[in-house]
């Protein structure tokens, strides 16, 4: 056996089988699929008839009508990887503890955050990439080729957006591996949907929107603490370019963002290896 088993070999051995127990239940696969994209879609209509009666979320905020929908195409991209890759993981986290099969994963020889978070992989997530890419390139056609104040895009930024993008998933990441590891204190997590759910969901509007009265509050709360406000405001901010010129803080913004990454990740990885040496095995 190898002392040093290849990550990424295992990692495509983990994406196969999941595939391929997907495509064993493929009227259930195409099903997911289907209510996946008329989610998209219905979101998509309701921002519509938002726009229908306002130019821009909020004054003076940039976040006009193809701005916000390259938001909510980052949106997306981000989501589907998280869900694809992620959650089905951190689910069923707990389910090890309670049935002791956690004891199996320590036994392997390779890193047990590695394979809990990566044994499963949910294909029918990654559909919404897809109604990203379409809606992401509607946009940006919309905003390039408009008579006022084109868009240009810079080469640069088209390299940037892609690698915020993965800085938003590893802060997701991050939070939801810290919260499936409390389940070895809790017992059983099961309010983690419900919790991810209230936490995330600051993360799906501009931030400018709670930038008055006590929004400042959690504006600082999720951009410094729980950085969760970075997540898709980063990279969105990055491509959509709301405001032109740029407000001064948007690169030191983005500067931020990965020093957040780093430490999102470094802190789940002191949480879940804390959290490890509590674990009590079924045996003991």
């Amino acid at each position: 056996m190898r002392e040093h088993p290849s990550y990424f070999r295992v990692f495509l051995t983990f994406a196969r089988n999941s595939l391929i127990r997907d495509m064993t239940f493929r009227a259930n696969f195409v099903l997911e699929c289907v209510s996946s994209v008329s989610w998209t879609l219905m979101n998509v209509g309701f921002y519509l008839i938002v726009f229908h009666h306002a130019t821009h979320i909020g004054p003076e905020s940039g976040w006009g009508k193809y701005e916000f929908f390259v938001f909510l195409a980052t949106t997306w991209f981000v989501n589907s990887l998280v869900q694809a890759f992620f959650m089905p993981n951190a689910h069923e986290f707990s389910e090890l503890i309670r049935t002791g099969n956690l004891d199996f994963a320590l036994l392997k020889p390779i890193d047990t955050q590695f394979l809990v978070s990566f044994h499963r992989v949910e294909w029918s997530s990654l559909i919404n990439i897809v109604t990203g890419m379409v809606l992401l390139a509607v946009s940006l056609w919309q905003l390039t080729t408009r008579a006022v104040n084109p868009l240009v895009i810079n080469p640069v930024v088209i390299l940037l957006y892609p690698a915020y993008v993965l800085c938003g998933v590893a802060i997701l990441y991050s939070l939801m591996i810290a919260l499936a590891a409390t389940s070895i204190w809790l017992g059983r997590n099961q309010s983690l949907y419900n919790f991810w759910f209230y936490i995330t969901n600051f993360a799906r509007y501009p931030m400018e929107i709670y930038g008055r009265g006590w929004g400042w509050s959690l504006w600082g709360f999720f951009t410094f603490v729980v950085p969760v406000l970075l997540v898709v405001n980063v990279p969105a901010r990055l491509l959509a370019r709301p405001l032109d010129p740029r407000a001064w803080w948007e690169w030191p913004l983005a500067g931020f963002a990965i020093l957040a990454t780093i430490g999102s990740l470094l802190a789940s990885r002191w949480v879940f290896n804390r959290a490890l040496r509590s674990y009590r095995s079924a045996s003991s």
